[in-house]
């Protein structure tokens, strides 16, 4: 009698576990809101100046490359006209 009962109440958990089961797509997006809820964003002060910084350090970047390129290329001009 003992091992029917516990059949039955087997075979209602394994049906309570496929009912509840969720989809993995919309377990994503749950998941997903639920970190977007976490996310601290940065106030509009705080965006403008960390913008300000990376396009400064984009600038001054650019200036570095153009100036080594314009360097190099200068280089490379006065190294040919000698050998040619």
């Amino acid at each position: 009698m003992a091992e029917k009962n516990s059949a039955k109440a087997e075979k209602a958990a394994g049906k309570k576990t496929q009912a509840k089961k969720p989809n993995k797509i919309v377990k994503y997006f749950r998941d997903l809101k639920s970190e977007f809820k976490k996310v601290v964003w940065p106030s509009k002060k705080a965006l403008i100046n960390n913008t300000g910084v990376v396009l400064a350090t984009m600038i001054i970047c650019g200036l570095a490359i153009w100036g080594l390129d314009s360097a190099f290329a200068a280089l490379l001009k006065g190294l040919l006209s000698l050998a040619g």
